[in-house]
């Protein structure tokens, strides 16, 4: 593990230390800063050559500073002579825009794989992209893991009686089948279709049975959290006696943890791929670390061992 190093930006160095934690190693030495012209500066503090390094720098809010943060520390890797450079983004921004959807409209998800791989970067390690197509955007190897695990086994703590596992809409409905699977629970689906650009969404049906039984919502993500209170409203009208949500990348962009706090979902729970403050954990609102997930799957890559053996 001596040739190993794990650095942090500035987006959330408190799962970087929590992944060398996992790693029994130190975070790497460096400084990540604005000028007061806005202009990011990096300098590496440690000698990186021909070493194996991790960028640990999910794509969040500020999301485009996130996002030359991060380029900016690979290049600078790269121009130490570091042997190989894994960017771990556990949070891939602009991922939503992942095709070309509307006349005249980019596919940024691909610029931004472009501008990694440019950038000097070896390899991608990531968890749940909103599309998994996303992978093939990339000329660089990617690993993709899931938390699915981790949030099922939470719930499976729980024993919740006749659970029925939902998907929010069709395109998550794969993922919400295997953590059904994992439950031993029914799976239904929602159907819905956004209006426009905007973040507002039309719930249109409710494909499966549900009344009488507890929900569990799965998503990739939650943004503003529109679209989960209008499910959670749309499964307690069809005769759900509770509902609860779960999802990877916890966004809570605007207003969104007002929303869930007056919401009558009965608990949220999510990962740490992104910071979640103490003052926006509302007491419904649990986060489950994906420190060790991270850990285990850069120890693996590090040392050359399988990382989908993980999950068989």
């Amino acid at each position: 593990m001596d040739e190993l190093r794990v650095f942090a930006g500035n987006a959330h160095p408190a799962l970087a230390k929590d992944v060398c934690d996992y790693l029994g190693i130190p975070v790497g030495e460096s400084e990540v800063f604005q000028f007061s012209n806005e202009n990011i500066f990096v300098r590496i503090l440690e000698n990186v050559r021909s070493r194996d390094v991790f960028v640990v720098q999910p794509i969040c809010s500020p999301v485009n500073t996130s996002l030359v943060e991060l380029l900016i520390m690979i290049d600078a890797f790269r121009r130490a002579s570091a042997g190989r450079i894994t960017a771990v983004v556990p949070y891939y921004g602009y991922g939503r825009t992942d095709k070309k959807d509307q006349p005249r409209v980019p596919i940024t998800a691909r610029l931004i794989a472009d501008l990694i791989s440019t950038a000097g970067a070896n390899r991608l390690l990531t968890v749940d992209l909103h599309a998994p197509q996303i992978q093939g955007f990339f000329t660089i190897p990617v690993d993709e893991l899931t938390a699915l695990s981790i949030l099922s086994q939470y719930f499976s703590g729980k024993s919740l009686e006749n659970l029925v596992v939902v998907a929010t809409d069709i395109g998550i409905s794969k993922r919400a089948r295997d953590v059904a699977a994992k439950l031993g629970a029914s799976l239904a689906i929602i159907e819905k279709r956004r209006l426009g650009n905007s973040d507002a969404t039309e719930g249109l049906n409710v494909i499966g049975e549900v009344e009488g039984m507890c929900a569990l919502t799965v998503d990739d993500e939650i943004d503003t959290a529109g679209s989960l209170s209008g499910v959670v409203n749309t499964l307690l009208e069809r005769g759900a006696t509770e509902v609860y949500a779960c999802c990877t990348h916890p966004v809570f962009s605007g207003t969104a943890v007002q929303r869930i706090g007056s919401s009558p979902v009965k608990e949220v729970v999510v990962t740490d791929t992104i910071p979640v403050s103490a003052d926006r954990r509302l007491p419904k609102i649990t986060v489950l670390s994906i420190a060790a997930l991270l850990g285990e799957a850069i120890h693996r890559i590090h040392t050359g061992s399988s990382v989908g053996a993980m999950f068989e």
